[in-house]
């Protein structure tokens, strides 16, 4: 696996190798996670990060001396990286060991044993993860990882930013960590496309934008992969809704709603969208359209589409429209797309109004009403000359209910409103609440005090539940 060289360490090539290594990060490598041995215990919860920083102010002075500099130019010289990262993690890892114990003893260098194993998960990093915030990808109570160029790097938990110690060598390393990430799925950034949406091998979403669109250096931005099972039962548990509001989702999929899952930037659309899911009968087929895979059907006939950009000839680009009208010739029981995000809204309604029922998709806005405004103006985008009040019935009769969720100031994702869509009357569609959050303004402090609260109305899709055997569940999910 290694092609060993003579007389490759003279000190005065030392800068020279350090130079080529940096050409062979740019090599496609498979990006892939491991648990690193010295990680503390994830349930410290908040205290992680303190009791990890004595260790990282060691780290980070090794990584950034002339010494690491020195072994990592040496070992990458030596390597065949092309055949290296064919093989997995463990197995360049005995090599690696032995190849860096050879350098620093051939040099004789100041390292400890503790050190040269530092030294080894480090180029491992490089060659296999995504560098020093690979241990990050571990933690659980984490669900965003943000970098801002080489030296400032943080992490969401519970709702909340925290600074990290984190941080890479330099610019270039910022970039060629990026650049990994997106050839492992088959694409690519660089100056001529210095924006990219791409996944990590766990399935967790990254975006990536380089300079010069970020004037402080490259920007890495990663929504983790969520290991746990996360159910509408467990979401009741965490306070994101209560049973009442869980038991007419559950029957509103079962009954092959159309559901659009409404909400802000980081208020759980996605994660209840895979809880929503779960109800979805297994017999069914499924197809999810995405622009950066990241849904986790549990269902055994599901077929995964996504979108793909245009190549460095400036052609070949298929977008979510595309694929959401070849969907249709797939023979589709229902249609999961990601997020409606422009003119593909119009075909995602035509879907939903032509036997696709139980449909379901995301979208970004601040309230019910707002969204369907949103849809609106996305289906203008698609089709100009149709007029707003056939937009209005074509919605009206397609989306049966909207769930808001929101992520409130104590960082806790809660829905908000559960809306049902219930016709039209003139040229404006008619809306009524199942389920509101209200929030106790008289107990402001760091934790939202509110209650979920039924309306107690009869849902208009009572008699769609009626079909399916499950009116006389509705209405008493309704009255709890």
């Amino acid at each position: 696996m290694f092609g060993r060289k003579s007389n490759l360490y003279p000190e005065s090539q030392y800068r020279e190798m350090d130079a080529n290594a940096g050409e062979d990060e740019d090599i496609a490598s498979p990006v892939s996670t491991y648990e690193p041995p010295s990680l503390p215990p994830k349930e410290k919860g908040k205290g992680l990060l303190a009791e990890m920083n004595n260790n990282l102010q060691a780290h980070e002075q090794l990584v950034r001396s002339s010494t690491f500099l020195a072994v990592r130019s040496a070992v990458f010289a030596s390597m065949n990286i092309s055949a290296a990262v064919t093989g997995s993690r463990e197995q360049v890892r005995h090599d690696m060991v032995s190849l860096v114990a050879d350098v620093v003893a051939r040099d004789r260098l100041m390292v400890t044993g503790n050190e040269q194993a530092m030294m080894v998960e480090e180029l491992l990093n490089d060659m296999f993860g995504i560098g020093p915030i690979e241990p990050l990808l571990q933690d659980d109570t984490i669900t965003d990882i943000l970098v801002n160029g080489p030296d400032q790097v943080f992490v969401e938990r519970h709702g909340r930013l925290e600074l990290t110690p984190y941080k890479f060598r330099d610019h270039t390393h910022v970039v060629n960590v990026a650049k990994r990430i997106a050839a492992s799925v088959g694409r690519r950034v660089d100056e001529t496309s210095p924006m990219v949406d791409a996944r990590l091998a766990d399935g967790s979403r990254v975006n990536v934008v380089l300079p010069p669109l970020a004037l402080h250096g490259a920007c890495i931005s990663i929504r983790k992969f969520s290991r746990m099972n996360v159910t509408l039962n467990r979401m009741v548990q965490q306070g994101n809704l209560s049973a009442a509001m869980a038991r007419v989702l559950e029957i509103a999929t079962a009954c092959r709603c159309n559901i659009l899952i409404s909400g802000g930037t980081g208020s759980g659309k996605t994660t209840m969208m895979n809880a929503i899911s779960r109800v979805i009968d297994p017999r069914e087929r499924i197809l999810t359209i995405e622009d950066a895979a990241e849904l986790q059907l549990q269902q055994p006939h599901v077929v995964t589409l996504e979108t793909r950009p245009e190549n460095i000839e400036g052609g070949g680009a298929i977008d979510q429209r595309q694929l959401v009208r070849n969907a249709l010739r797939m023979r589709p029981d229902r249609i999961i797309l990601g997020e409606t995000r422009g003119s593909e809204a119009f075909d995602m309604l035509q879907a939903m109004n032509t036997g696709h029922d139980g449909s379901m998709s995301t979208l970004h806005a601040n309230t019910p009403r707002d969204a369907v405004t949103r849809l609106e103006s996305m289906v203008l985008l698609a089709n100009g000359n149709l007029p707003l009040i056939s937009i209005r019935r074509q919605i009206s009769s397609a989306v049966h209910l909207i769930v808001q969720l929101e992520r409130m100031r104590d960082g806790v994702r809660r829905i908000t409103q559960i809306t049902e869509l219930v016709g039209m009357e003139g040229d404006i569609i008619i809306s009524q609440d199942l389920f509101l959050f209200r929030y106790d303004p008289t107990n402001f402090g760091e934790e939202v005090r509110g209650a979920f609260e039924s309306t107690k109305l009869r849902p208009a899709i009572s008699s769609r539940a009626a079909y399916y055997g499950m009116e006389k569940s509705l209405l008493e999910a309704m009255q709890a």
